[in-house]
């Protein structure tokens, strides 16, 4: 018996040292739809992060980095080709957003290509993916 698809997406939470402000990041940096309740970009399917007011700063946490790894990933969104990919990099840095990993590509991984920007409060938001269009 084949049960119909019951989850649909999912929202990364991440605590906050300031609310408003990082409803203002991700409004104005990562144009992402911002409410009461959640930062969007691209639908739920797409970035989706829920942003809820840490009791304190020290309860903000994003993630170490892995083994072999210099920088913690806390979100990952995969792209559907690398011009969408490069699209977005130019975006962000056009913005000034703060810069994580810069694009580099996996030759063993696809190719896969990924860059990976931090928010105000340092999370970290790797972007990446095969190229969509190559042949």
């Amino acid at each position: 018996m084949s049960l119909a698809k019951q989850i649909s997406s999912s929202l990364t939470v991440l605590l906050v040292s300031d609310l408003e402000s990082s409803k203002t990041f991700y409004k104005e940096k990562l144009n992402c739809e911002v409410t009461e309740w959640w930062a969007i970009r691209d639908g739920f399917t797409g970035l989706a992060v829920k942003l809820l007011q840490a009791n304190s700063p020290d309860d903000v946490n994003p993630n170490k980095p892995s083994k072999g790894s210099n920088v913690g990933i806390d979100v990952y969104c995969y792209v559907e080709n690398w011009a969408a990919l490069d699209a977005l990099y130019q975006e962000f840095t056009a913005k000034e957003v703060s810069i994580a990993i810069e694009p580099w590509i996996d030759e063993s991984g696809g190719p896969w290509k990924e860059f990976a920007i931090k928010d105000i409060d340092g999370y970290c938001i790797a972007f990446g993916g095969v190229d969509g269009n190559r042949d």
